[in-house]
């Protein structure tokens, strides 16, 4: 059995996937008929986008471009919650307060390796909320790590720096 690619243990990857899941359900559950067939499919496309840019960010050689496929991610993950956050106008589903305990509740779920996730509750109050808790917690930990890597950049340069300054450094040793 071989190991799985780094990003996978990437906290913003495991929730990314469980975003994606529970809208694939949502979608499913909540939101049927033809006439809502484009919402779902912009729902779920922001929910993969967000997911597949942070994978396919990490597997970049170039930090610029893994900077660029994280906030790519972030701007998808903003368009999903802006997509719970109508939905719960639309249809005058309360969203509950950041210091609300059920938030707290939903807050204290850890996913990672061998961790069960939430179901998504049938109650439309309760998915809605799920779904709004977990992305605030997505954006926070994606605006961190975008930060991160920014610092990073910073510090250590991109992936052509240090290609023309090990060009430098082998035309240097030639001409000895």
């Amino acid at each position: 059995m071989g190991t799985q690619p780094g990003y996978k243990y990437l906290k913003t990857y495991q929730l990314a996937t469980v975003i994606y899941d529970l809208t694939m359900e949502f979608c499913a559950k909540f939101l049927p008929g033809q006439e809502l067939m484009r919402q779902r499919t912009q729902m779920t496309q922001a929910g993969r986008s967000g997911k597949q840019n942070i994978a396919e960010g990490y597997l970049e050689k170039s930090l610029k471009m893994y900077i660029k496929l994280a906030g790519v991610s972030r701007g998808s993950f903003g368009e999903l919650l802006e997509d719970y956050e109508d939905i719960a106008r639309q249809k005058k589903i309360p969203v509950w307060e950041k210091n609300d305990q059920r938030v707290g509740a939903i807050r204290d779920i850890r996913v990672g390796e061998g961790v069960k996730v939430p179901d998504l509750p049938d109650n439309p109050e309760e998915a809605v909320n799920l779904l709004i808790t977990l992305l605030h917690q997505e954006n926070f930990l994606l605006d961190r790590q975008i930060s991160a890597l920014e610092k990073k950049f910073i510090a250590e340069g991109g992936y052509s720096e240090k290609l023309y300054q090990d060009r430098l450094q082998q035309r240097n040793l030639n001409k000895k």
